[in-house]
């Protein structure tokens, strides 16, 4: 699997829509993950329907893809985006020198304005979040998606601090 050089963004909660419709429409497939440590919050690969089954496909030459996930194709996706997720969350951690604890990861499959409804409710400290788009590429096909690392104010100001130290450390360093 190679992924194209990702697009970043950050955005507030609420204006998070539009940005994720660059990357995936209506209904999704959603790999989620909640992490802890000195910065925490959730953590989602995001693929639209067509792109999930199409990943699945390509993956397990189960023949012709299709809409309907069944559970072995919930099984092959939420492994993708459980590899995906520890790596992109451990390449952070080291590059910023920190240590985060994981959640199993879930799958859903719902409405992309259904996914966004469920990081609010209960969480009124989640204010942020990261948005990293990009193109996945499995022998010769292509499936756009993204990634999104959500933030609350006490996270997203230690994630901006330990960015800042990284910064600093690599310019000594060279």
């Amino acid at each position: 699997m190679e992924l194209t050089v990702p697009e970043v963004s950050a955005h507030p909660i609420a204006n998070l829509l539009p940005a994720l419709g660059r990357f995936v429409h209506g209904d999704v497939a959603t790999v989620h993950q909640i992490f802890g440590g000195p910065i925490s919050g959730d953590a989602f690969l995001l693929l639209d329907i067509d792109g999930a089954a199409r990943l699945v496909d390509l993956l397990t030459d189960a023949g012709a893809p299709t809409k309907q996930m069944g559970a072995s194709a919930r099984e092959v996706l939420g492994e993708v985006g459980n590899i995906l997720l520890n790596a992109c969350l451990g390449v952070f951690g080291d590059l910023l020198q920190i240590r985060f604890t994981f959640a199993v990861p879930r799958l859903h499959l719902e409405a992309l304005g259904s996914m966004l409804d469920s990081l609010v409710i209960g969480r009124d400290e989640l204010s942020h979040a990261l948005v990293v788009g990009t193109l996945f590429r499995v022998r010769a096909s292509e499936v756009t998606g993204c990634l999104v690392l959500v933030l609350g104010f006490t996270s997203l100001d230690r994630f901006l601090r330990e960015i800042e130290n990284w910064a600093a450390r690599a310019t000594t360093q060279s």
